[in-house]
């Protein structure tokens, strides 16, 4: 069989949707990862009231680091034109019209409801602290911002990332290219190894997902990477979120863009009507339209037992077309609140590939976890731990600078706060 070819911007969510590439080759297998907890259950009173993370009053004095804004002009595009003002949220309780909690639009009209999480709620996650930060904290954190600003400047992240894109990764592809799968698959060439795919059922189905598990200082990150489902993998999906105990779904991409299809709508339009699937009913029972992303309480329940299943599910509505957000600060706040609202399971995350948004998010988490826990963090070996688990994690250069991009501005921030 032939090997999926190079993740590149014509593959995915960045990418285009038409591949020419016809098969994908099997390759010796990795260690299994995909092994999973399964902790408590969730209520929906558990996903609307979870702790924020401690606060910590932190100072630095006399450090004024550079702009680094302009190192990043060709990593980014213009402000985009699906930002919206405010915010917005409804419950149960409205009788207007619902058909917003639906589809990702993005100038909605005012509503009122039960207000899922505030704009200064937000503002502090948004703060990145670490728990400690003694004057050698600071030093250490001072001394990470010039290594990265440095790293930028000299162009030495494009280097990395060629280094990161030609190594030369072992695992197989088998279950995704059987015949009776190759139609669970959004595209072609991005498949799950079968050593860390998410086996449905006692018979292990397949759908195209895959377990990652990241260690950074001897702490272990989990999450579920997986494609935006196909109408005929809705179902398998549900199933998956189930089976996983996952109280937090990430979604990074609207359901059309550019004129393309890119993910199919998996929850319900409107909080009158439940989305009937065959094996489950998924109902929404609130939700709130922020600036930059979508919050929704879903409730799914199992058709076969009554068993029912509470998760949040957040959509970043702002990333543009092609390239990266404008506002770093949106996608700061977007990934801060999916850690806060974190309760049971691996954090669920797709796109459209569930490889090139999705990547960035996970890097992006990792290295947020390890700023606060005092950890030092390495962007590259992030990366490289994704890659050996899911093929093509992190698909362009521009993502790979967005990673970047993020994390100077949370450590800018952090030492220029008094």
């Amino acid at each position: 069989m032939s090997a999926p070819r190079k993740a590149t911007a014509e593959s995915g969510e960045d990418e285009g949707d038409d591949y020419k590439s016809k098969d994908v080759i099997s390759r010796e297998t990795l260690p299994s990862s995909s092994q999973k907890k399964t902790p408590r259950s969730v209520t929906h009173k558990d996903l609307e009231n979870a702790d924020s993370s401690e606060k910590v009053k932190l100072s630095v004095q006399n450090f004024q680091p550079s702009n680094y804004e302009d190192l990043f002009k060709d990593a980014t595009e213009s402000e985009s034109i699906w930002a919206t003002s405010g915010s917005f949220l409804r419950d149960k309780s409205s009788s207007e019209d619902e058909e917003l909690a639906g589809p990702s639009q993005t100038v909605p009209p005012q509503l009122s409801g039960i207000q899922i999480v505030s704009e200064r709620e937000l503002a502090q996650l948004a703060q990145v602290r670490p728990l400690e930060f003694s004057f050698r904290e600071q030093s250490i954190i001072k001394d990470s911002f010039k290594m990265l600003e440095k790293k930028v400047a000299e162009y030495e992240i494009l280097q990395e990332f060629m280094t990161l894109d030609f190594k030369s990764l072992p695992g197989a592809f088998n279950s995704g290219n059987e015949l009776r799968n190759r139609d669970k698959n959004r595209y072609r060439d991005i498949l799950p190894y079968d050593s860390t795919r998410v086996p449905l059922g006692e018979n292990k189905d397949y759908i195209n997902a895959s377990y990652i598990r990241i260690v950074n200082s001897g702490e272990e990150y989990f999450y579920i990477a997986s494609q935006g489902p196909l109408p005929s993998t809705i179902d398998d999906f549900w199933q998956m979120v189930l089976e996983n105990n996952s109280n937090v779904i990430v979604m990074i991409t609207r359901e059309i863009e550019g004129g393309v299809i890119k993910c199919h709508h998996y929850w319900p339009i409107s909080m009158k009507k439940p989305l009937e699937l065959k094996n489950y009913r998924v109902f929404l029972e609130n939700y709130q339209i922020l600036q930059y992303f979508i919050i929704r309480i879903l409730q799914v329940v199992r058709k076969s037992t009554g068993t029912s299943h509470f998760v949040k599910h957040v959509q970043f509505t702002n990333w543009p077309d092609h390239g990266t957000p404008a506002s770093v600060d949106g996608f700061i706040k977007y990934v801060r609140f999916v850690r806060k609202s974190h309760l049971t399971g691996p954090i669920l995350v797709h796109c459209s590939a569930g490889v090139g948004r999705t990547g960035v998010f996970l890097c992006v988490d990792v290295v947020f976890c390890a700023i606060e826990k005092n950890f030092p963090f390495n962007i590259r070996n992030i990366v490289a731990q994704m890659r050996e688990q899911r093929y093509g994690m992190i698909q362009t250069k521009e993502q790979y600078f967005f990673c970047y991009k993020v994390v100077l501005e949370v450590l800018q921030k952090l030492l220029t706060f008094d």
